[in-house]
């Protein structure tokens, strides 16, 4: 087990991941911008680096600041919780080579998942179900128009090196694909740096359900899952499970650990569906990091998802296998968000009695 990890991150997830390292007898140190020098986890580290960079949000995101930090103090290992640095492959590859263990998958399995069309592509070829869709990225309108022939109006245009939902475009005819496509590779290229798009089955009435996974590197289990189709701009609101029936939770948790093994995933992963009207499930991405709503999966199985995800990152195996993993009751997680109550727009700000 590690003796000192730096927390690279802020807020309720850094109190989280703090709360776990002391009950595995670990030091905490934790990077901190000026607006957090006062807050709870940065209080109750043992080892607290101060990073006041001009722009607040930069103290979490800078890859040379928070290396050297880590070095400052010792760190064997960083955990980066969800946000900032959690999911970006260069970061975890400085990490590798700076002898620092990342708490997370390996640098290559982040890049490859984080390609959409490749995920698609390695999910796939492990056996999980895929919606029907391109195999590379798609460049222009008669191209994509031709690929939505083939597989059924409405398709929906992703960006493949996206997420939450920025870009996504419903196609519901060939007429529409000129625009579409134009919008989709600005807001990709814009939010990710990267305007590589695809065209997608998109189904219509569908349920996003996503699975719970811990690897070890070699072999996976799975925690069951969630369901969080209550969703504002493509944003979860709400989350909740148990939701499937036993037979159908042992049968596609089968497969997403067949996914994580087929990859060599360490750590903690989400791996996400769209469930049709019918019952079939369509993989959409994996979440290579813990999840928000990791709370969920705690309550209903009594396990502590963030304590494992540290112990196999220290180098142990899976501490437990499937026949050990049970579920309990119902548990229910709603996000509070700062928005405007007349149009549900995004309004953070300060906060006033009322």
């Amino acid at each position: 087990m590690f003796e000192r990890v730096l927390i690279a991150n802020r807020g309720e997830i850094a109190l989280r991941i703090l709360r776990s390292l002391r009950r595995l007898g670990c030091e905490v140190a934790i990077v901190h911008g000026r607006e957090d020098r006062l807050s709870l986890p940065v209080r109750l580290s043992d080892h607290a680096v101060p990073l006041y960079l001009d722009n607040p949000i930069d103290s979490y995101l800078d890859i040379d600041a928070v290396l050297g930090a880590a070095k400052e103090v010792g760190a064997q290992a960083i955990h980066p919780g969800y946000g900032f640095l959690a999911e970006n492959a260069e970061f975890v590859r400085r990490c590798e080579e700076e002898g620092i263990t990342f708490i997370g998958p390996s640098s290559e399995v982040i890049r490859n998942l984080g390609d959409k069309i490749e995920a698609r592509r390695l999910m796939q070829e492990a056996g999980l179900p895929v919606a029907a869709g391109s195999d590379e990225p798609v460049s222009n309108a008669d191209e994509a128009a031709a690929l939505a022939t083939e597989i059924g109006y409405p398709v929906i245009l992703k960006a493949a090196a996206g997420g939450g939902g920025i870009g996504m475009q419903v196609v519901n005819n060939a007429g529409e694909f000129e625009s579409a496509l134009k919008l989709c590779q600005s807001r990709a290229a814009s939010a990710f740096g990267d305007d590589r798009v695809f065209v997608e089955k998109f189904i219509e009435g569908a349920q996003h359900i996503e699975f719970q996974v811990l690897a070890d590197g070699t072999d996976a289990v799975h925690f069951g899952e969630r369901f969080c189709s209550i969703q504002r701009r493509h944003q979860k609101l709400l989350e909740e499970g148990p939701w499937l029936s036993d037979e159908v939770r042992a049968e596609i948790g089968e497969r997403v650990c067949e996914g994580a093994r087929s990859v060599g995933y360490r750590g903690l992963a989400t791996f996400e569906f769209l469930r049709d009207s019918s019952g079939e499930f369509n993989f959409l991405e994996v979440n290579p990091r813990v999840q928000v709503e990791h709370t969920v999966t705690e309550m209903l199985t009594g396990h502590d998802l963030v304590s494992l995800g540290i112990r196999v990152a220290s180098g142990e195996s899976l501490p437990l296998s499937q026949e050990d993993i049970h579920w309990s009751g119902h548990a229910i997680q709603c996000r509070i968000n700062a928005e405007d109550p007349r149009q549900f727009t995004p309004s953070p700000g300060r906060l006033w009695d009322c």
